[in-house]
């Protein structure tokens, strides 16, 4: 059972004292406190993640699952742990739906090349405009090699996702639909129900990127009745190189491994090879063993503030950012679905985004800037870049206001 954080008080939690947790934040750049706002490209790390990969290596390492000794048993039921906690996050039924990868990137090449074994020419696979590039690059390559149709699900000019023009797009030819459940540019929520419903009428599988939206909102893949959700480490506050991708069992029982060598296999003669059963028939070689842990304790803390606290909180901080920018006349804001998420992608009149990156930077204040890979999108809408802010659950209020009048100063360099 997860103990309650003590910052943590009915409803909400204290921020102040969550921070404290993030040894980083409290680091001054040219000066001035840090301000960091580009958690959507990664979040920092509290002590009880990097506390836990420590004491693995120091007190556990050993490789997992293919040894009998003291150590091997120790670091394997520690990875197995971190399997469960990934599991109970997103509500999966089994643990066998749960494998371990290197990124939300790494899951989704797994599906696309495992699924892409089957695809013929002229079958269909539906994406949002939305994407990220790693959930159409993958695709894109069905496209080449097999000969797979690509179609683009629209957005509104608020950045809302049009149901209507989806269900549109579908088809007996639709084979796969491949959606985020929050874009990592607009901070849209698709409306990831009933997408998969219609998905499912039409005979399409669904594979959805959940980088995003596994951090700000909670998951619960058999809800959604996702056929694959994936999920990656270093957004959920805890390390780079490690992802999850959840599978439905009946479906990976089917899918040819991605990646051959040990751990995946069940037998290995000089006549052939016979695989393992999933979630091991996807994990060649030796994982990510202390990512995985790292993973697991900072799902563990997420949970210990309670994520509709952290979504309570971050509500209240896109509401007050929104504002606060709104009230910026050079500043142009790009998405405004309802619901939407805390990330806000902008730009402000008479600069380039790197320009304003750049100037506020030193004011300690850290945003995106660029393509956020996502050119399709900013196509959309007209543009090459934009500056990006976004927030995480130790995130404040008055940061906000220094991020708004880091902005109004740059304003004024170009006016």
């Amino acid at each position: 059972m997860t103990m309650t954080h003590p910052a943590v008080s009915n409803g909400t939690y204290d921020v102040a004292r969550v921070r404290q947790d993030f040894p980083i934040l409290s680091k001054q750049v040219y000066g001035k406190p840090l301000v960091y706002l580009d958690n959507a490209a990664s979040a920092q790390k509290p002590v009880q993640v990097l506390d836990r990969m420590r004491y693995a290596y120091e007190n556990e390492y050993s490789n997992v699952h293919r040894g009998l000794h003291y150590l091997a048993n120790a670091m394997t039921e520690a990875y197995e742990q971190a399997r469960e906690r990934c599991r109970a996050f997103l509500n999966a039924p089994t643990l066998d739906e749960v494998i371990f990868t290197r990124s939300v990137t790494g899951a989704i090449n797994l599906v696309a090349s495992s699924l892409g074994q089957s695809i013929r020419e002229g079958d269909e696979i539906v994406l949002s405009i939305m994407e990220h590039h790693s959930n159409i690059v993958p695709w894109n390559y069905l496209r080449e090699r097999k000969g797979a149709v690509i179609k683009w699900a629209p957005v509104t000019e608020e950045g809302a996702f049009d149901l209507d023009a989806f269900k549109a797009l579908l088809t007996e030819r639709t084979k796969i639909v491949a959606i985020t459940h929050m874009s990592n540019v607009l901070g849209t929520v698709t409306p990831l129900k009933e997408i998969i419903r219609l998905a499912h009428e039409a005979g399409a599988l669904v594979v959805v990127d959940g980088a995003q939206a596994a951090v700000h909102i909670p998951v619960d893949v058999q809800d959604l009745d996702a056929d694959f959700y994936a999920v990656t480490g270093h957004k959920l506050y805890g390390p780079t190189g490690i992802g999850v991708l959840f599978g439905k069992r009946a479906l990976l029982e089917k899918m040819p491994p991605y990646e051959g060598g040990g751990e995946m296999i069940r037998t290995v003669t000089e006549e052939g090879v016979t695989y393992g059963e999933p979630p091991h028939r996807f994990e060649a070689g030796t994982p990510p063993i202390v990512q995985a842990i790292g993973l697991g304790e900072a799902l563990v803390y997420m949970e210990s503030l309670g994520r509709e606290r952290i979504a309570a909180h971050e509500a209240s901080l896109a509401a007050y950012a929104k504002d606060r920018l709104s009230r910026i006349n050079s500043v142009t804001i790009y998405g405004n679905a309802p619901g939407k998420g805390a990330i806000f992608a902008f730009d402000v009149k008479g600069a380039h985004p790197h320009d304003i990156a750049t100037i506020i930077d030193r004011a300690g204040v850290a945003v995106r800037a660029g393509t956020h890979c996502a050119m399709p999108l900013l196509g959309r809408y007209g543009v090459t870049a934009t500056c990006r802010a976004s927030f995480a659950l130790y995130n404040t209020h008055e940061e906000v206001d220094i991020l708004a009048d880091a902005l109004i100063k740059a304003q004024d360099l170009f006016a």
